[in-house]
């Protein structure tokens, strides 16, 4: 008897395994229980499975100031191979920001890349990014991206100050921006910063009143630093909106100015003009364009895969090999031009507190067009 009832409780147990194993073949599959019949839960699981996995990429409408020179036109002609369909919006980045700021509770972007921490910190304090950390993080330089994860750096970008040649030399060039108000001989000669809702001029003048910072004074610096932006905005030559600034250094109507790095080489080509570069003792600004995810978006997925794409060591490698570009991602800082790494190589870079500039940026920029630039 002990030896049938034994066999009767093996027989039992196999008919359950065999019943449960069907039922979980049916629910992973989509084929069915073992009654035969598909379980709601299990056919929305495999109808849901294949979008997940393979959905198809959204439009991505992508804000950025980083467009300019050919390079809004090849991003979207790579991003097309790589089946992403984008739409460029590109304005200054101080623009941009606040165009971001003003869209903060219906937001048109799903994207923003090319503006530099400083902005994205006034983002991220408006909640306008999402946090989402690329797979490439891990590979860009430390200490350029955000921390929490809301940006990732893309492209240094080290802000100089050039001279036509054929205009100075080396010996009679300024040595710093500070020397081109001080010095009669560079007066008229350098185009002034006044379109300060690009960042470039804004970090300009940036380089200049940090050097006089005061806790008790007018939006933290001193009078004296005041009177040296006044200076700088009296003897200089104001910049149209428009113009292009190198076409100037060329000619020689404006011999001296700011250039940025990363678009130096082309405009060096275009104009055939091989502007000098000043290296001053305190350093240059050195910025680092980044990219982000704008929270609210729609396309969360899609901006994600993008985002993946866009830092990519390969993406970035071959950005940096087409514009001379240095990148943040140290795989693809290696393909860079050996001129652009030469450039580098002798630059020091000013240190800048980078939170206070968040904070007094817009209030400086005030003061100055409403006060100063009259």
């Amino acid at each position: 008897m002990k030896k049938v009832l034994k066999m009767a409780c093996i027989a039992i147990l196999c008919l359950a395994a065999t019943a449960c194993g069907n039922g979980s073949n049916g629910g992973n599959g989509g084929n069915g229980a073992a009654g035969g019949t598909t379980r709601p839960s299990d056919a929305a699981a495999a109808s849901a499975a294949p979008e997940n996995t393979a959905s198809a990429n959204d439009k991505l409408i992508v804000y950025t100031n980083a467009n300019s020179d050919g390079r809004g036109e090849w991003l979207i002609a790579e991003a097309g191979k790589a089946g992403f369909d984008i739409e460029l919006v590109g304005a200054g980045g101080a623009d941009l920001t606040n165009r971001l700021i003003a869209e903060k509770n219906n937001p048109t972007a799903d994207v923003v890349y090319g503006l530099n921490n400083m902005l994205y910190e006034n983002l991220k304090k408006e909640n306008i990014l999402a946090r989402y950390v690329p797979k490439w993080a891990g590979e860009v330089e430390e200490g350029l991206s955000d921390p929490e994860g809301y940006y990732h750096a893309l492209v240094k970008q080290a802000i100089l100050l050039g001279y036509n040649p054929e205009a100075f030399t080396p010996e009679t060039a300024p040595k710093d921006w500070t020397e081109l108000y001080q010095n009669d001989a560079y007066k008229g000669k350098y185009e002034a910063p006044t379109l300060l809702g690009q960042m470039t001029p804004r970090l300009v003048v940036a380089g200049i009143l940090t050097r006089y910072t005061d806790p008790s004074g007018d939006l933290g610096i001193s009078e004296e630093g005041w009177n040296a932006v006044r200076q700088l905005y009296d003897n200089g030559v104001p910049a149209v909106e428009g113009e292009d600034f190198y076409a100037n250094l060329a000619s020689g109507k404006t011999p001296l100015g700011a250039v940025v790095s990363g678009t130096l080489a082309k405009k060096e080509d275009q104009y055939k003009v091989k502007a000098g570069i000043v290296s001053p003792e305190i350093g240059v600004p050195v910025i680092v364009e980044q990219a982000a995810i704008v929270n609210g978006t729609k396309k969360q997925a899609t901006a994600e895969r993008f985002v993946d794409w866009l830092g990519s060591a390969e993406v970035q490698g071959a950005f940096a090999a087409q514009f001379k570009a240095m990148p943040a991602n140290k795989q693809a800082a290696e393909q860079a031009d050996p001129a652009i790494k030469a450039l580098y190589s002798t630059l020091k870079t000013q240190p800048l507190d980078w939170a206070f500039l968040a904070d007094h940026i817009d209030q400086w920029v005030e003061k100055i067009e409403l006060q100063i630039m009259k």
